[in-house]
């Protein structure tokens, strides 16, 4: 398993075109993906689930850690936290 923390800064949060791209492209690696937010006591959502994405309520300043398990763990994670960190755009 490899996992990287990283904040949200998107002003308005990962709202639900953010929330698209990221889950399309977590989708693209063979890895089982995890996003958790660190603020609180829920368990992790899978990231490719744009259901359980959305319902986390990721607000600009959340830390979160992505985790990723399997052949392509490394580059998972590396590829979703730059895009987290990327504002998608929006920044």
């Amino acid at each position: 398993m490899y996992k990287c923390k990283t904040k949200i800064i998107n002003p308005t949060g990962l709202h639900a075109r953010p929330a698209s791209d990221f889950v399309s492209a977590a989708k693209n690696f063979s890895s089982k993906i995890k996003i958790n937010d660190l603020t609180n006591d829920e368990l992790p959502a899978n990231a490719k689930s744009i259901i359980m994405l959305l319902s986390l309520g990721l607000v600009q300043g959340t830390d979160i850690e992505i985790l990723a398990e399997g052949e392509d763990e490394i580059e998972a994670v590396h590829t979703l936290v730059e895009l987290i960190e990327s504002g998608f755009g929006e920044v």
